[in-house]
């Protein structure tokens, strides 16, 4: 279905709006991938203080000019959507790519963290990251580990000098 000028306006605000508050964005094809499949992936990005917005690659070239981003979205293969991360950098990496694995239709074409822009391979490295909540659960589990490894070297010392 066409556009009209004014629902095209409209759009171009709205991702102009989200381009600015960002603190990351994850480009991907969803060509092929039903609507229901959709609807669950923009639940999880919801869930995760993320978004996902469909857009014309047109529309998303005019939203990150505003802002300065030299990226050629026209490169990009297929209809194109859009995964904003307002929190966590990595978190729409990490939603999109975990999706993608169940999803065949779905794939990671690149993204932007910040204004810097991050090629297809740097944006599935990203998504393969530990979330933040994963890494502080590895780093409190190493620390007690730590503790529990003094005490015992500390209980064999003292059990050594009697």
């Amino acid at each position: 279905m066409a556009l009209n000028k004014t629902q095209k306006q409209k759009i171009l605000s709205d991702l102009k709006e989200r381009v600015e508050k960002q603190k990351s964005i994850v480009f991907a094809a969803i060509t092929g991938l039903k609507m229901k499949d959709l609807s669950v992936l923009r639940k999880q990005m919801r869930s995760k203080d993320c978004e996902l917005k469909v857009a014309k690659k047109t529309l998303i070239s005019k939203a990150l000019q505003g802002k300065k981003i030299d990226f050629d979205v026209k490169k990009l293969e297929g209809e194109v959507a859009l995964g904003f991360g307002y929190k966590d950098e990595v978190s729409p990496f990490k939603t999109v790519y975990d999706f993608a694995k169940e999803h065949e239709n779905l794939k990671i074409l690149g993204g932007l963290l910040g204004a810097e822009v991050l090629e297809k391979n740097k944006a599935i490295e990203l998504g393969q990251l530990p979330t933040r909540d994963e890494l502080l659960v590895r780093l409190m589990a190493n620390v007690l580990r730590g503790n529990l490894r003094n005490l015992v070297y500390a209980l064999s010392q003292i059990k050594g000098q009697e």
